[in-house]
């Protein structure tokens, strides 16, 4: 009995020290899971601090900014330009501020009313007189011509030019924003080079024409041809123009930088090719760009200055010995219409010719933006000039016009505006008898 009491008593207490053993380790089991629990809530309460940081010094600043910065890794990849455009020079209400030139009135205000004046009398004559050049010859089967056909396919791409280029000028200018970024950035150079190769071109063809008048032995100085000639010769000179122009896409790129003083941001237009193009076309590019300068003073500008002028000098030595008076007046006045276009046109692209030297060759700190304003604002001028020259030279231009303007005051017993031109045309341009048919023959309408 004494030994079963010793061992009953020996198991109970073996039992005890058991139970004892499995309380602690589970008092400890989860203490520390406690623990690690606090510590996980510790470390998501804690800021995460960025790599090369100083902890306490980033966490005052993030805590006063006040909203949540956007910060970019260096592997997103994303523009300077739209990183400068998530910055704090939006508005409230998400959009770019934009600099208003003209409010304030100030001194520097006083340039941009300028320009702004400017540009609407020179929107207002251009588009006026290129559109009134294009009906007029669109309408009078008179003129059915290369001649007309030539001068009215420059009016028309000088219609363009003002009406989509212009605007978006004077909007920098006055902004210092570009309207539909590096889109117009690409365009717009294009245009106005297109534009001085179809005006230069056009004048080398209406020198030709005017010495194939001369030797031919068709009375008219401005024969009438068929619509298969005309827009043969009219998509020559429009698709050599545009070819020639190709390049300036590829040249052009949109330029964002930061005023230090207001934040703001401006744009500006700059020629740096675009890294992203395959290396044959980036070498060309390049290559383009560099020799830019001699291009546009070779041809834009020597060539047709030239070729007027040695068309003229042929014309005038010609037309001298002829014995048809009345046809050697209509050949001279012709060529100096001619004259007069090369005059206007070497004068408005002087000086882009001009300021291309001098940065190239001088180490002159010249403003680069505002000459570039002054040669866009003369090739406008160009565009502006050029149907007002035509209208006060020709007389049948100048006469269909004056009868357009007061066509509303004209009683029904007068002749209309056409017919008024085509006499006008008839009188001053004789046709050849073997013309004469078909031009009674056909409608009032377009040539072709």
């Amino acid at each position: 009995m004494k030994l079963s009491r010793v061992l009953f008593n020996s198991f109970l207490f073996l039992l005890f020290f058991h139970f004892s053993n499995l309380k602690n380790s589970s008092c400890r089991e989860e203490s520390r899971h406690s623990t690690a629990v606090q510590r996980v809530k510790h470390a998501a309460a804690k800021p995460r601090v960025r790599r090369g940081a100083q902890g306490e010094g980033s966490k005052k600043d993030t805590g006063n900014l006040g909203y949540p910065r956007l910060i970019y890794s260096p592997t997103t990849g994303l523009a300077d330009v739209k990183r400068m455009q998530n910055d704090s020079s939006q508005s409230p209400t998400w959009g770019p501020k934009l600099i208003n030139s003209l409010y304030p009135l100030s001194e520097n205000s006083l340039s941009a009313y300028g320009v702004l004046v400017l540009s609407l009398v020179v929107f207002a004559v251009g588009i006026v007189g290129n559109l009134s050049i294009m009906c007029i010859v669109w309408h009078s089967m008179s003129m059915k011509s290369a001649w007309d056909s030539i001068l009215a396919g420059v009016a028309l791409w000088d219609f363009l030019l003002i009406f989509f280029c212009l605007p978006v000028v004077v909007f920098q200018e006055i902004t210092h924003r570009r309207l539909l970024g590096v889109l117009s950035c690409r365009i717009v150079p294009f245009m106005e080079v297109s534009s001085l190769g179809i005006t230069t071109f056009s004048l080398c063809a209406l020198g030709i024409d005017r010495f194939q008048s001369i030797t031919s032995s068709q009375l008219s100085p401005r024969p009438v041809e068929q619509c298969q000639s005309i827009l043969g010769k009219v998509s020559v000179i429009w698709v050599g123009s545009l070819t020639l122009a190709l390049p300036e896409i590829l040249l052009w790129q949109l330029n964002q930088e930061r005023s230090p003083l207001s934040g703001l941001i401006s744009d500006s237009c700059v020629m740096h090719p675009s890294p992203d193009l395959l290396p044959v076309v980036h070498s060309l590019v390049l290559t383009y760009k560099h020799a830019r300068m001699w291009w546009f003073l070779g041809c834009y500008f020597c060539l047709p200055l030239l070729f007027t002028m040695t068309s003229l000098l042929v014309t005038l030595r010609i037309v001298g010995n002829t014995k048809n008076i009345k046809n050697s007046q209509c050949q001279r006045q012709l060529s100096w219409i001619v004259a007069g276009l090369a005059i206007v046109y070497g004068v408005c692209i002087l000086p882009e010719n001009i300021t291309n030297i001098l940065m190239a060759y001088t180490s002159l700190d010249l403003p680069e933006n505002h000459l570039t304003l002054i040669t866009q604002f003369f090739l406008f001028l160009k565009c502006a000039a050029t149907p007002v020259l035509l209208l006060c030279v020709s007389k049948p231009l100048g006469q269909a016009f004056l009868d357009c303007c007061c066509c509303c005051c004209d009683d029904e017993g007068k002749p209309s505006a056409v017919q008024k031109a085509d006499e006008t045309s008839a009188k001053l341009e004789p046709l050849n008898p073997s013309s004469g048919e078909n031009h009674s023959t056909l409608q009032l309408g377009t040539p072709c």
